[in-house]
């Protein structure tokens, strides 16, 4: 027991990490901006796996240690305890007023009235009844067996979480995407559906369970101060049959109000603005391009991002590269200026415009390695091959004439939601040993282990009549404020009223005291 409780201490103290520092699988841009801040330090941390603390070996290793103390802490203690329930209670101890609790009392009755008096108060205790050897009998009676009961099924629902949550660990999955609110879809049909995708150990996302969503619209309300009030997306899915029969039914998508479906949740992250811009290249052809922008602060809703374009009817790799054109900068929803910069006061669309910079030359979109949406290829503005020919701040129906003539349009504004698929396929046994484990724990809180031994003597009075000296004890096997209130009604019900040693008597005829 010891090691568990060290163990499950140190799992605790090796979760801190997790909680204190950015982890990759959430927000990998954070760990990368940690550790380029923090140096040596932050190259360390990142080493040692303190960025992906669930997925180290070190996490997994007291995981694994900690399930197999449990183990061998419960496999003795579930044996002792059936042992228990099928003994006897223990044999009453020669000497009761050495007890914590002890009272004693004679009484007109014979010993078998004493037994059955005692035998009925005690009902619902665990009773032994014997014989001694000077003629008196007397009861063991117990009480209390639930809480070892309640410890014991609070462990076993430790384990078992432990379990399912490595189960969870091995099978669940974790998706993230943007889907735009002017009836775009999604559907569960693969990893390559997804913008971010984080897999259990055993998922390769070839067999993800099927579904489609169309996000129709989505509405925010915010209060005059720009606190969001409430969001919804207006959405419809297809799950089984409907797929094909092509069959929508509608949801009203809020925050912490996921969408079950197909043994997976969908939850509304968040939100946010696509600017759209029309490119019109000097040949007259146009390119039309709605890019999420990713908000830059969460209060105002000022977004940063590029949106990036081919030139069209261009088929030489090396001519194109050399004419491609991204747009990037900042959306405001509601603009404002401070000093010359943009910025935005409110998160909702009352005022919007967008302060750009329009880059020429290569994007670097065909280097063959990864590149955010939301930003363009510094190397290649530093090694001049992409650069910045026009600057401008726009608002929806304005543009901007480039040296060759090209013109870039600001269009308009489109909302998007932000939507994550998750998927666990033990989140109901966790829900279901999280549930014992509360109720083991309050078991074993509340409910305290107890005995009382009744002894029943067979006896003669001054007078020579018979009396019966009855002697009760009473212990509590554990600490627990209030036994004695119970074992005293236990002893008021079997011994009869006792007179008070120093009660005034009463002079009846002169009516005083004496």
């Amino acid at each position: 027991m010891r090691t568990a409780l060290f163990l499950l201490f140190l799992l605790a103290l090796a979760a801190m990490p997790g909680a204190l520092l950015p982890q990759v699988d959430l927000n990998p841009v954070k760990v990368e901006e940690f550790v380029a801040a923090n140096g040596w330090w932050g190259r360390l941390l990142n080493s040692l796996g303190f960025f992906d603390v669930y997925a180290s070996v070190w996490f997994s290793a007291i995981y694994v240690l900690l399930f197999v103390s449990l183990v061998g802490c419960l496999t003795p203690r579930t044996f002792e305890y059936l042992r228990s329930l099928r003994a006897r209670p223990v044999i009453t101890p020669r000497n009761l007023s050495r007890l914590p609790h002890h009272r004693e009392g004679t009484t007109d009755g014979d010993v078998d009235e004493v037994m059955r008096a005692a035998r009925e108060r005690l009902r619902g205790w665990r009773i032994e009844e014997r014989e001694e050897a000077d003629g008196a009998r007397s009861i063991s009676a117990e009480r209390g067996y639930l809480r070892e009961t309640g410890n014991l099924v609070f462990h076993f629902a430790m384990l078992g979480l432990i379990i399912a949550l490595a189960i969870g660990k091995m099978f669940n999955y974790e998706g993230q995407v943007v889907v735009m609110a002017d009836g775009s879809e999604f559907c569960n049909s693969g990893t390559f559906a997804y913008d971010s995708f984080s897999p259990g150990l055993r998922v390769d996302g070839t067999e993800l369970n099927e579904f489609c969503v169309r996000v129709n619209d989505f509405n925010a309300h915010y209060l005059p101060t720009g606190q969001a009030d409430f969001f919804r997306a207006d959405i419809e899915y297809q799950v089984g049959e409907d797929l094909a029969t092509n069959t929508w039914r509608p949801y009203p998508l809020e925050v912490n109000d996921p969408l079950r479906i197909a043994g997976d949740r969908i939850y509304l992250l968040g939100n946010g603005y696509a600017p759209t811009f029309t490119v019109t290249f000097p040949d007259g052809q146009q390119r039309t391009l709605t890019t999420q922008w990713r908000p830059a602060d969460q209060i105002t809703l000022l977004s940063e991002g590029a949106t990036k374009f081919d030139p069209p009817g261009v088929t030489d790799p090396a001519q194109r590269r050399e004419q491609q054109i991204a747009v990037t900068g900042l959306f405001a929803p509601t603009a404002t200026l401070q000093g010359k910069l943009l910025a935005s006061s409110f998160p909702d669309l009352r005022d919007p415009a967008v302060a750009i910079d329009v880059m020429r030359g290569d994007l670097g979109t065909n280097a063959g390695r990864g590149q955010s949406i939301f930003e363009i290829d510094q190397s290649m503005v530093d090694s001049g091959r992409l650069e910045r020919v026009a600057r401008a701040n726009l608002r929806p129906g304005e543009d901007v004439r480039l040296d060759d003539g090209t013109v870039v349009s600001f269009d308009g504004v489109e909302r998007f939601a932000y939507l994550q698929v998750s998927h666990d396929p033990a989140q109901t046994w966790v829900l279901v040993f999280s549930v014992f484990m509360t109720l083991g724990l309050s078991t074993s809180l509340l409910i305290k282990r107890r005995r009382v031994w009744v002894r029943a003597t067979p006896g003669a009075g001054d007078d020579g009549d018979r009396r019966t000296v009855v002697l009760l004890g009473g212990l509590a096997r554990t600490d627990q404020a209030g036994y004695g209130e119970e074992f005293g009604r236990i002893a008021d019900d079997l011994l009869p009223e006792r007179e008070p040693e120093d009660a005034p008597q009463q002079d009846v005829t002169a009516g005083r005291e004496v």
